[in-house]
């Protein structure tokens, strides 16, 4: 057996980028490169292994963290057929990437990391940031990642490696099992030389299949179909990573089956098609609530029904409502008591249009939905009309960026009251224009996501939609997407604080309370002190952003045009009124204090307790 030299990391290096993927005949390499933070854990075995392979880019990013959200960004607009890997040292380093992890893991997004890890050798102990443990000395900090991680090994001698990467890539490329993988090497088994067999290194390609149910459940999937007077599609992001919009379009255009999209699912549909009823959920359009809750079969699409999609269990109130679940992983196609087709949501799309040629629904069905499209459109229309306030009203930020975009753009947001907001608001016109981070709604995700965003498509113009709450948390990745060259344009909106928890934290009856960024105020011992004195516009200045303030939307409209014609990354700020909102339509199951001193609680807990009520267990 002809066999090469290599250290474990040399090895690791020359394996991962020499693996591809392919689907429906497109090949392309699996990994875009490797983001690090370079420590003593693994400047010496990873980093070395690095420089000598230019071939294989390495990019810095200045946060742990930031960098895993980065990667994910990418593989999301890639639907997951290109991911990054991200190494870091043993430690913090490690640590702060099990955010990252989380993340990816819950949103079902294919990330590589490779922390560093104590000495396999155990003869230098404890090294420089070890977790030292009095019951076993097999235990590290890295084992935290083993509950967010979809695949998990520590490699303790180098030929360990050469059955490992098989299986992580197995794990990274099945549509059903993708997540994070994490791959623990200690610094010294890193540096260790080996004997490695050459075909480990020969150019792999893994082919992602178009899986198909089985046939007895489509028959009877289909006859479900035929029986309902009306159902409802849910569709998720599994519907775009299988690249099932256009069928799905087909299908629902013919048949007059209504659509309604989750976080990952908006852009399923664009916002005019007359089937479209647009965010479904906590956050959805009346429209869509509406319908859910009549709906006697409901298809999920790609959809993990999370509690928002749900509005907490009880978004389908119909006695006699029936599921029927299209989604590649087994986990998600039996919620709800479903009947299960697990496979390929593409491939099942185009199986269930041609074995429903003959079915539509009922003509009075079909006009109630396409009047509750147009009706929700006027209405985005009045929110987005030039008000031209100061502070500037949240929707109208929206609809200034939303109207300004080319519909090939991208818009990216996590966290706070945006993502609400954005899914209700956000006029979609092509699957990958609408990005959000929801599945964990991870504050700080939005400009390293964004980064990772216009990496993985550099044509678009990326629009980072983001409060200043999250940006306080993880603005860094700017001074990274001015290394790259990688312009992104970021919106900031300040509102002096947390302003979605302060909105909940005051329907729930408490006032907002600790969601401010003041001072604290020396007669009250509370934070109800004059506001903090942040200077985002200088912060986001010094780390290379061109900066425009702005006061009212007219002058954001302006901004966004001149920011169009600036080369590198540019920030533009915003002042907003954080206690104007766009209105919701539906609860969320937030547990209220049962007892309190205060009126307002107490009044919300009655008000809790009846929409307690109305959930529902689906079996």
């Amino acid at each position: 057996m002809e066999v090469k030299r290599l250290t474990v990391a040399q090895a690791t290096i020359e394996y991962l980028k020499n693996q591809y993927v392919e689907r429906d005949g497109i090949q392309n390499k699996f990994f875009a490169g490797c983001f690090g933070i370079l420590g003593h854990g693994n400047v010496a075995g990873i980093g070395q292994a690095l420089h000598q392979n230019p071939d294989f880019p390495f990019y810095v990013a200045r946060n742990e963290q930031a960098m895993v959200h980065t990667a994910a960004a990418f593989a999301k607009v890639k639907d997951r057929l290109q991911t990054f890997v991200c190494t870091s040292s043993i430690g913090p380093g490690a640590t702060n990437m099990i955010t990252g992890a989380a993340a990816a893991t819950i949103n079902r997004i294919p990330v590589l990391l490779i922390p560093g890890d104590i000495f396999a050798t155990r003869h230098v102990a404890p090294v420089l940031q070890q977790l030292e443990s009095a019951v076993t000395q097999d235990i590290s900090v890295n084992d935290c990642f083993k509950p967010v991680s979809k695949y998990w090994d520590r490699i303790n001698r180098p030929e360990q490696l050469i059955t490992a990467l098989p299986e992580v890539m197995r794990v990274l490329t099945s549509q059903a099992e993708t997540g994070a993988v994490t791959l623990s090497i200690p610094q010294d088994v890193q540096a260790e030389a080996y004997d490695f067999p050459v075909t480990l290194f020969q150019k792999k390609v893994w082919h992602i299949g178009r899986t198909m149910p089985d046939q007895t459940f489509l028959a009877k999937a289909i006859e479900r179909i035929k029986e309902s007077k009306r159902p409802l599609i849910v569709s998720g992001g599994g519907t775009i990573y299988s690249g099932a919009t256009e069928i799905l379009k087909k299908l629902a255009n013919r048949t007059g089956i209504p659509v309604t999209e989750t976080f990952a699912g908006k852009g399923s549909l664009d916002y005019n098609e007359p089937q479209n009823l647009g965010a479904v959920g906590v956050t959805g359009t009346p429209g869509a609530i509406e319908i859910a809750k009549e709906a006697d079969l409901v298809i999920g699409l790609g959809t993990r029904y999370s509690d928002f999609t749900t509005i907490s269990k009880s978004a389908f109130q119909n006695p006699e409502v029936q599921f029927v679940n299209i989604n590649i992983t087994e986990f998600d196609s039996f919620k709800h008591g479903a009947l299960p087709l697990i496979g390929d949501a593409k491939a099942i799309l185009e199986e269930m249009d041609q074995q429903l040629s003959d079915y539509e629904v009922s003509k009075d069905y079909r006009e109630k939905v396409e009047n509750f499209n147009t009706s929700w459109d006027e209405f985005v229309s009045g929110i987005y009309l030039e008000k031209n306030e100061t502070p500037a009203f949240q929707g109208e930020v929206i609809g200034a960026v939303n109207t300004f975009s080319d519909a090939s753009d991208i818009m990216i947001c996590a966290a706070g009251s945006l993502p609400g907001d954005l899914h209700k608001l956000w006029r979609t016109r092509n699957p990958k224009g609408f990005h959000l981070e929801y599945g964990y709604s991870c504050m700080g995700y939005e400009i390293a996501g964004g980064l990772g965003a216009k990496m993985a498509n550099p044509e678009s113009e990326v629009y980072v939609l983001v409060g200043d709450g999250s940006y306080l948390m993880m603005s860094q990745e700017i001074i990274t997407s001015i290394q790259e060259r990688q312009k992104l344009t970021i919106v900031l909106l300040n509102n002096d604080g947390y302003s979605s928890i302060g909105g909940l934290s005051a329907s729930l009856g408490s006032d907002g309370f600790g969601t401010y960024y003041r001072y604290r105020n020396e007669e009250t011992n509370q934070l109800d002190g004059g506001l903090l004195p942040i200077d985002y516009a200088a912060n986001a200045a010094s780390m290379g952003a061109h900066v425009i303030k702005t006061s009212n939307v007219e002058e954001l409209k302006a901004a966004l045009k001149k920011a169009k014609t600036i080369d590198h990354t540019t920030l533009i700020y915003i002042e907003v009124d954080r206690k104007k909102g766009v209105p919701g339509f539906a609860w969320w199951d937030v547990a209220v204090a049962e007892v309190s001193e205060k009126v307002a609680v107490s009044e919300s807990h009655k008000t809790y307790q009846k929409n307690k009520k109305t959930q529902k267990y689906y079996l």
